[in-house]
């Protein structure tokens, strides 16, 4: 049946994706019980490729290792959206919905983001929108959001299988993003702070230190003299970074934040080689930068003081996050229709980090946060309270906002483009990031 307005075709897709809704619950419960950790997401992109192709899309699969990419053409030429879906899960062996063999669970909404997306596919689909809009809809299961695993992942680049650990990363360097104007993604809050769905001012960037520090080993009761303690040296180093955090502007909203890795090998031998870990957050790439710098100083420090060693080892993560307003006000108003006139509002910036931080440097990205979950994420009290409700809202919101952007002649998505400022060209943003990779080697044990 023909549609006659705008309104006319968001309220249909609604309608089936609300049909479908048993079928939408079944695909985030499947993915909800086998979590996959990043760069090991098979299972869930097989079953999103079963779903996109069984629609009716062209799919691309194995992108940056297990990326999924589904088109949907509309019947003019226009600009590209793609409507984002994170695979991964995270290491929780003591959540409830962890994997018994793995220990790792989707305790951050990942599950209802990919389910959400495919309840986007399916209702797309079937409400038979490309005669309606001017572009294409990409649907992109994307890999290795959470920045864990680290070890494994320096392994598959060690391989060559990637160069960067972030899988928007891998997937902009690939080039998988450049045929893309606009993106967009939905994640999950259980804040009671907030309202129903929200989008953040902005959020932080970071880089990840790997630390070493190497001192020399003796018998720690009958000759501590003759060793170096490595251990103290991280301490001091600790310490030192404590130290730095009045330097720290409030409004940098800097998080340092290290743990050790290794602390040594046996209680009666002072400890020779000590690692750390740790991340080093800011809102600008200019803070990330200077807090880096007071970071590495302070490490240097701790070496120098019991005279060991530091190998110190900067990995690029991820960028600040910054949310466009024209975009924000289509979502805005697709939520306020949706959930009623007060579900949508503004929340200050956020500390945490996403990669779709990295996306916002590069084209108008979005990155809103959705009611429907209790307790605390990444934590074992974290889980969606009504799966089926928060799985169809998000396709419905999707949806919706991408009927709106490429409408008639993309007249919205448009308008976007023409009046965004990008921070950085692709190649721009890739010669950032490899600015922040480096090692160096301060001092050796005396």
């Amino acid at each position: 049946m023909t549609v006659n307005s705008k309104k006319a075709l968001k309220t249909k897709i609604c309608d089936i994706i609300d049909g479908q809704t048993k079928d939408i619950t079944a695909i985030g419960d499947a993915i909800r019980k086998k979590p996959e950790l990043g760069y090991k997401e098979f299972q869930t992109a097989d079953l999103s490729v079963r779903i996109m192709e069984k629609a009716g899309l062209s799919v691309e699969s194995g992108l940056a290792i297990t990326g999924v990419k589904g088109r949907l053409a509309g019947k003019r030429h226009g600009p590209a959206i793609a409507l984002i879906g994170e695979m991964d899960a995270l290491p929780a062996p003591d959540h409830p919905w962890a994997d018994p063999e793995t220990g790792v669970s989707h305790n951050c909404g990942h599950d209802a983001q990919v389910a959400g997306l495919l309840g986007a596919v399916l209702g797309l689909t079937a409400a038979g929108v490309a005669p309606y809009i001017a572009g294409t809809i990409i649907f992109f299961c994307v890999p290795a959001e959470e920045y864990v695993d680290i070890e494994f992942r320096e392994g598959l680049q060690k391989e060559g299988l990637i160069s960067y650990l972030g899988g928007k990363q891998e997937l902009i360097k690939l080039g998988f993003f450049d045929n893309v104007n606009l993106s967009l993604m939905i994640h999950i809050h259980s804040s009671a702070d907030f309202p129903t769905v929200a989008v953040a001012e902005s959020s932080n960037g970071f880089v990840v230190k790997k630390v070493r520090f190497l001192g020399r080993s003796a018998h720690a009761g009958l000759a501590p003299h003759q060793g170096i303690n490595a251990l103290n040296a991280a301490h001091l180093a600790i310490a030192a970074i404590h130290a730095q955090r009045e330097t720290f502007r409030d409004s940098d909203s800097v998080r340092v934040h290290p743990i050790i890795t290794r602390g040594g090998d046996s209680v009666n031998t002072v400890p020779s080689e000590v690692w750390l870990e740790m991340f080093v957050r800011a809102r600008t790439e200019e803070a990330i930068r200077d807090a880096s710098e007071k970071v590495d100083r302070s490490l240097r420090a701790g070496a120098m003081a019991l005279g060991a060693g530091v190998e110190i080892k900067t990995i690029p993560g991820y960028l600040p996050m910054t949310n466009n307003p024209e975009l924000t006000d289509v979502f805005g108003t697709n939520s306020r229709a949706l959930l009623g006139d007060d579900a949508f509002g503004l929340v200050p910036h956020r500390s945490g980090s996403t990669d779709m931080g990295d996306l916002s440097q590069i084209m108008p990205a979005l990155h809103p946060y959705l009611a429907g979950a209790v307790g605390s994420p990444h934590g074992k009290s974290w889980q969606l309270a009504d799966r089926s409700a928060v799985y169809t809202k998000v396709a419905k919101l999707m949806a919706m906002t991408a009927v709106d952007l490429l409408w008639g002649d993309a007249e919205a998505a448009r308008s976007i483009l023409r009046n965004h400022q990008t921070a950085f060209t692709r190649e721009a943003y890739m010669a950032l990031l490899d600015s922040w990779s480096k090692v160096e080697m301060y001092g050796e044990p005396r």
